[in-house]
């Protein structure tokens, strides 16, 4: 999405995108806080694509999707010999971002163990791959955070040199309950969006479903209203979409698939998009939590 489509669905964030677009200008480091499901990814990519770098890569880099043990390894590379098993070179995220922008998202998940590299890399743009010789990399970062990333710092669970570090740029993304002037638009974006990509293009939104989504207080966000959405549009034999009805009425039995869907959204919203924390209450590792939001397309 880019950041008039941004503006556009979300009018209580002008002065922010406007902030954003400024930024996106710029070389500087960006750093977007606020709860999962707000729409920080979206930002960080419309600054990519609003930059002078727009034409070069964006490597994304989701540091709770990534076992410790293997971070260092998948965002600097490595080369032969490094550690056992390591025949060849291979290039990490780093390498595939020079010249573009790379983005962190959950960069909160980041190890302490990693981050002294990740600072310099930040501060001097150099790193050195697994094994390897240091090498220059040109790269523009823009990270994903947790609110209370700045007290993680404080507290030591964060390097702060590291963090003040990101934050050069920072904008803070608020929750859909402290924007409920943008639920008309964001709905009706929702709704054309996923009508199109569905192929259902003459359903319409039921008026006690539109009354309902607007006052309802979206605990899992712009991520929570667009589940909603495409799980009534999915399972509606009908012209109208009616999502309250799909949640509360008793349905045909749903495949195993759809119930693990829901559960791994609920996991993600109670927790408000902790990989780990999610996965420890859905009795799995963060490694087969990722495998299965990208099987079934969960953000």
């Amino acid at each position: 999405m880019s950041l008039d489509a941004l503006l556009e669905t979300s009018p209580s964030l002008a002065e922010t995108l406007r902030g954003a677009r400024r930024a996106a200008e710029s070389e500087a480091g960006v750093l977007i806080l606020g709860e999962p499901g707000t729409g920080r990814s979206s930002l960080a990519r419309a600054l990519h694509d609003a930059s002078p770098r727009a034409a070069r890569a964006l490597v994304e880099v989701d540091a709770a999707g990534i076992p410790t043990t293997l971070f260092e390894s998948e965002l600097f590379g490595y080369e032969p010999g490094a550690f056992t098993g390591a025949a060849d070179s291979r290039p990490g995220r780093v390498a595939g971002a020079v010249g573009g922008s790379l983005l962190l998202d959950h960069v909160e998940e980041i190890p302490l163990a990693a981050q002294p590299k990740l600072l310099r890399l930040l501060s001097e743009g150099r790193y050195a791959p697994l094994g390897g010789e240091e090498v220059e990399a040109d790269v523009r970062f823009l990270a994903v955070g947790a609110d209370d990333l700045p007290a993680r710092a404080a507290r030591g669970a964060f390097r702060e040199d590291l963090y003040y570090r990101l934050e050069v740029v920072t904008f803070r993304l608020p929750p859909l309950r402290q924007r409920r002037e943008d639920l008309p638009r964001l709905i009706d974006f929702f709704l054309a969006d996923l009508t199109e990509r569905l192929g259902r293009p003459h359903l319409r939104l039921a008026d006690s479903a539109r009354t309902w989504m607007l006052e309802h207080s979206w605990p899992g966000n712009l991520r929570e209203m667009r589940n909603v959405l495409e799980r009534a549009m999915v399972l509606t034999d009908s012209g109208e979409l009616d999502p309250v009805a799909r949640e509360t009425a008793e349905a045909r039995p749903r495949s195993l698939a759809e119930v693990e869907r829901d559960e791994i959204v609920k996991a993600l919203a109670y927790t408000r998009g902790h990989q780990g924390k999610a996965a420890a209450l859905l009795g799995i590792s963060r490694k087969t939590l990722w495998d299965k939001r990208k099987r079934y397309g969960i953000p």
